[in-house]
């Protein structure tokens, strides 16, 4: 069916456990898809392997927050030798701008020593919150290093759910996991209610003490 999508509409979808994709970058046309399971990380307790932990703590790019969101969606939309179709065109890539710029929808980004945009990721933010939309890597292990960024803001923030709306053979190797859609709404419900903050109300935050903290907590638990 076409929409025209406004950040209104995807705002309220979103709440309802709805989520939009397109049937590929070249059609006007979007589904809404409401998943009978739906997949989700743990932000305490995510999977990282000990070889990417050390990876992570070694800083092999500069992560950014926010500094091309338009460029990470469009990365994201790229057709790739390992994913020739994506679900997002024009219309979802439009509102997503949309939202980005009234603060709802946000990119943790990787950057590497020639100031070249390698890796990334971006999603949708409602009060605790946060709908993980897509994500790409140009150079290794560039995405999971801002998977890793993106949960440290998460914990810090006192975000309480991260949304990955499917189970895939990539997010396997990180926990992913899946409950109902019943469920899931309780789950939704309740996030919704929180207060947090994304951006951590520090534009100057240093994200390599951000992560290092993050695995320290982890740590401390156990």
């Amino acid at each position: 069916m076409q929409h025209v999508l406004t950040p209104e509409l995807i705002l309220d979808a979103y709440s309802q456990g709805l989520f939009p994709m397109a049937y590929s970058a070249e059609s006007p046309y979007v589904h809404w898809v409401c998943p009978e399971d739906r997949g989700q990380l743990s932000i305490t307790d995510i999977h990282f392997p000990r070889r990417l932990i050390k990876t992570i703590r070694n800083e092999p790019y500069r992560i950014k927050i926010n500094a091309d969101f338009s460029g990470v969606v469009a990365m994201c939309g790229e057709n790739t030798p390992t994913r020739p179709e994506t679900w997002i065109n024009d219309s979802i890539r439009d509102v997503f701008i949309k939202l980005h710029k009234m603060g709802h929808a946000h990119s943790v980004e990787a950057w590497n020593d020639e100031g070249e945009l390698v890796g990334g990721l971006y999603g949708l933010a409602m009060g605790g919150a946060f709908f993980g939309e897509s994500m790409f890597s140009r150079a290794t292990d560039a995405s999971k290093i801002t998977l890793a960024h993106l949960v440290a803001r998460l914990w810090k923030g006192g975000f309480v759910l991260l949304d990955t709306q499917f189970v895939n053979e990539h997010l396997e190797q990180f926990g992913v996991y899946e409950v109902t859609h019943e469920q899931y709404l309780m789950q939704l419900t309740e996030a919704l209610s929180h207060r947090v903050d994304f951006c951590l109300s520090d534009d100057d935050i240093d994200e390599g003490d951000l992560v290092r903290a993050y695995f320290e907590m982890r740590k401390s638990q156990g």
